[in-house]
């Protein structure tokens, strides 16, 4: 992006409007995510999860929180439990083929997005009943615990995430880019700026030196350069649509395209999934005495090669798992053959059906790898080189992801009506199409 194309962001009315009102529903989004919970000492949560919470699920949920939840405010639970009830539902479609049918039709998607909304509400109640009740095992973490404390959080959390929900939808609908993605997203970015005040001190302390920050700073511009690159790799199918009678006399010519199958179709949540999974032994020994728990915990250490090799494995397993649950070949093969395409060289039908999967299955192992890579780098830089190395993992995944995502939305209303686009020479290729 270049500076005189800046201006072309507002000369689009419509954009313009869009821009305010996203940037409008992510201010109140951060303000609300700095309004505390009554009846909850902010500082012996903080504390805790400083000390006790960065190996568990708690550290986890606070990262997509953006904060809030080790600042234990109204907006707490985040955009997850809208996150989790999509999921959900979305890996309820290959199992009930009830769900399957709706999600392909309209109707049927609105009926789904609706039933989403009352699971949020529903998990909502539950997290922020299970918030209280583990604030109140904190030591001076809750003033007056009991009942009225728990019903009061549950009231006041829910109401939150409710909020949340109706927040990322309405940017979603009004303004720009997905709501829910871009509410993690600044979340995320909110992080940013401590870590960059926090290696500033430690430079002018001393503890780390002008060689080593600008080592930083190479592994950091090369991570985001081969993340970027990355999450916009795709392999082309090519596709031939045959030549058609329009009608007296007239022939459609034969159409070629192609189907890009992303490198990196399951995105972050494999990286989710094998976290929330081996860090549970962590979380539990937090809370529990029991001596084999506490050893099993200690095994699963970030510092340790059996958790950096176990999230590898769970890693690759998880992308495989999460693209065949979202990605049906068989639905896409019959499609085609509806419309009369094919990939050259090979027969409309199963056979079709059987060349993308089997295409997709070796391009989804180098994605995988790349992001058990991204995930463990940090772990691997800071314990073999001995650099403060926090910059990787799922926040970066996110960040890269949703970014290119709102990119492309801008620029798309930018070139409909005839402006010079986001990027230089007002294209940008993306996830294999050049728009």
């Amino acid at each position: 992006m270049t500076l005189p194309q800046i201006p072309n962001l507002f000369k689009v009315p419509e954009l313009k409007e869009k821009i305010l009102f996203t940037l409008l529903c992510l201010v109140i989004y951060r303000v609300g995510a700095h309004i505390a919970t009554p009846g909850v000492n902010v500082q012996a949560l903080s504390d805790f999860l400083a000390t006790s919470g960065s190996g568990t699920l708690f550290g986890l949920y606070d990262l997509f929180a953006g904060g809030a939840f080790g600042r234990a405010t109204v907006f707490a639970l985040g955009i997850m439990p809208y996150i989790s009830a999509s999921i959900v539902f979305q890996l309820a479609g290959p199992v009930f083929p009830i769900i399957e049918k709706m999600q392909r039709d309209e109707e049927g998607r609105k009926k789904i997005t609706q039933w989403t909304r009352y699971l949020t509400v529903v998990l909502c109640l539950f997290q922020a009943y299970g918030f209280a009740v583990f604030t109140e095992q904190l030591p001076g973490a809750v003033a007056s615990p009991g009942m009225g404390f728990r019903l009061t959080t549950m009231l006041t959390l829910t109401t939150g995430g409710v909020f949340i929900m109706w927040l990322g939808e309405q940017i979603t609908e009004r303004g720009i880019g997905n709501g829910m993605s871009l509410l993690i997203f600044f979340s995320i970015i909110e992080g940013i700026l401590p870590a960059i005040i926090r290696t500033f001190e430690a430079l002018n302390a001393g503890t780390v030196g002008v060689p080593m920050l600008l080592l930083m700073v190479v592994l950091m511009t090369l991570v985001v350069a081969a993340t970027v690159a990355v999450t916009v790799a795709a392999r082309r199918i090519p596709i031939q649509i045959p030549r058609k009678v329009m009608g007296r006399g007239r022939i459609r010519e034969g159409q070629k395209t192609f189907i890009p199958l992303r490198l990196n179709t399951a995105n972050v949540m494999p990286i989710i999934f094998a976290q929330s999974l081996i860090i549970v032994p962590g979380t539990l020994a937090t809370f529990s005495n029991v001596a084999w728990l506490r050893s099993l915990a200690d095994l699963f250490n970030t510092t340790s090669w059996v958790y950096v090799v176990s999230s590898v494995v769970l890693i690759v397993f998880f992308a495989y798992f999460y693209t065949s649950i979202i990605f049906n070949p068989v639905d896409l093969a019959e499609n085609l053959k509806k419309q009369g395409a094919f990939i050259p060289g090979v027969k409309p039908g199963a056979s079709t059906a059987d060349y993308i999967d089997d295409v997709l299955s070796r391009i989804t192992l180098p994605g995988a790898l790349f992001l058990a890579a991204v995930a463990m780098l940090p772990i691997v830089v800071a314990n073999v080189i001995g650099l403060p190395f926090g910059f990787g993992g799922t926040a970066l995944l996110i960040v890269v992801g949703v970014a290119l995502d709102t990119i492309q939305q801008v620029q798309q209303h930018l070139v409909l009506r005839h402006y010079d686009g986001f990027m230089k020479e007002g294209r940008i290729k993306f996830r294999g199409r050049t728009r």
